[in-house]
């Protein structure tokens, strides 16, 4: 009878060395498996990506090249541009982060109204940011990925011809504008002075360059070339040159456009909240002083537009946007506190929480501040959340039962009919507990 219950034991403890090794080797063939699917989904993107820049590139598809030098027009007559006709000018001088070359998008309308745009693509902030610019591969595997690192034809799909930016569209009320696209691969919100030396993946010494404050300088050079004046003018910014958008428009305004008496400001996608703005500011992209002294907390576009209204008042109309569950800003939100390069659930609602007290913040600078918040969304990898921006998206014609589309909203703020929208979608949803019904029990 002992030997067997001491058989018993022993055969249920080698059963239970068993369930494990196999619950083990389960666990393994299911994370390798993970892995060759992220492996396939990265080569597919990166593939994708290459055969649609291969059918951008010289091409009728790829926009014409414009020559132009800073102050051309004083000296000898500009080269023509036809009306509505985008077209790449390549800036001397100009930069990516990687070192390549950097050029700007212009177009000429049939107005004196002037959009001076600032492109988005992301930030890098230390060593390891660095190492992971923005491939197509890394976006479809959820692979960290954080900034553009170059113009190559890719990023063309990304700066015009969609929302915004779209000459086909009709209904665009931007359509007859001069626009200046400042495109964007420096990783700095357009602000940056640096050369960052840092290890890539495979452990090679590699350098940054956060050339962002100098393309932007030469770009408006080039504006102020061919549109010397402006009757009416917009900065607006999607991203990472959203943030940009408080922490330039002064100097737009006052040393190229200062006769311009009619000025707005839109900032649409900035919010991201990190205690070491200033720090990263000034030790890794050497932002000029007098825009880091306005840097006060986490909250960056805040603090820009705070010390802007102090400056400047209501010489300036004021609008921000935002989508109420940015999957991309809850990624980026979730990487700078807990070092995971991912959202979920959760993130989105704290996002959520973020950009209610934003909206409140922003209507405190003044009560006039325009605010669009949306809630559109995609199918695929965006793991639950919203879209992150909208300004240069097709969603930018898309409206909803009594709520403008954002074109409609950006055109009647232009003129002066500013107004606030979308701001139920930042209530909070009651969840009250369902009353427990007692019944009787029968006699």
């Amino acid at each position: 009878m002992e030997e067997k219950k001491h058989r018993g034991l022993a055969i249920g403890a080698l059963q239970e060395k068993i369930g494990e090794k196999a619950e083990s080797a389960a666990s393994s063939g299911k994370e390798l498996a993970g892995h060759a699917v992220e492996a396939l989904q990265e080569k597919i993107g990166d593939k994708a990506e290459n055969a649609i820049g291969n059918v951008m590139e010289n091409t009728r598809f790829e926009a014409p090249e414009l020559l132009i030098r800073p102050g051309q027009g004083v000296s000898q007559q500009l080269p023509e541009m036809e009306l509505r006709q985008w077209y790449r000018v390549p800036v001397e001088g100009g930069k990516t982060a990687d070192g390549s070359e950097y050029h700007i998008y212009v177009r000429r309308g049939t107005t004196d109204h002037l959009c001076v745009f600032l492109s988005g693509g992301g930030i890098a902030w230390n060593p390891y940011t660095a190492a992971r610019p923005v491939t197509g591969g890394r976006v479809l595997a959820w692979h960290p990925n954080y900034y553009w690192s170059n113009l190559r034809p890719f990023t063309q799909f990304f700066n015009i011809g969609v929302g915004i930016t779209d000459n086909s569209a009709r209904r665009n009320p931007f359509r007859d504008w001069n626009f200046v696209v400042i495109t964007y691969a420096t990783g700095d919100m357009h602000l940056g002075r640096n050369i960052y030396h840092y290890k890539d993946e495979e452990g090679q010494d590699q350098c940054l360059y956060f050339h962002g404050y100098e393309n932007f300088r030469m770009s408006m050079r080039i504006s102020k070339t061919l549109f010397p004046e402006a009757d009416k003018l917009l900065i607006a910014g999607e991203s990472a040159g959203a943030f940009a958008v408080p922490a330039l428009a002064e100097q737009i305004h006052q040393e190229f456009y200062p006769s311009c008496h009619d000025v707005t400001l839109f900032s649409d996608s900035a919010l991201l909240l990190n205690k070491e703005w200033k720090k990263t500011a000034r030790e890794v992209w050497n932002v000029r002083e007098e825009t880091v002294r306005d840097i006060k907390g986490r909250n960056l576009t805040l603090d820009w537009y705070r010390a802007l209204y102090r400056r400047r008042g209501d010489q300036y109309r004021y609008l921000y946007a935002c989508s109420v569950r940015d999957y991309l800003l809850s990624a980026f939100y979730n990487d700078v506190h807990n070092k995971t390069y991912d959202t979920d659930e959760r993130m989105q609602r704290l996002f959520t929480r973020q950009l209610r007290d934003m909206v409140r913040a922003l209507q405190k600078v003044t009560p006039s501040f325009g605010i669009f918040l949306y809630d559109w969304r995609r199918p695929v990898l965006y793991r639950g959340g919203t879209i992150h921006t909208m300004v240069r998206q097709p969603e930018f014609y898309l409206h909803r039962r009594g709520v403008p589309s954002m074109a409609k909203w950006l055109a009647a703020a232009v003129e002066g009919e500013t107004q606030s929208v979308g701001l139920e979608l930042l209530e909070r949803k009651k969840t009250g507990r369902k009353r427990r019904i007692r019944r009787k029990k029968p006699e």
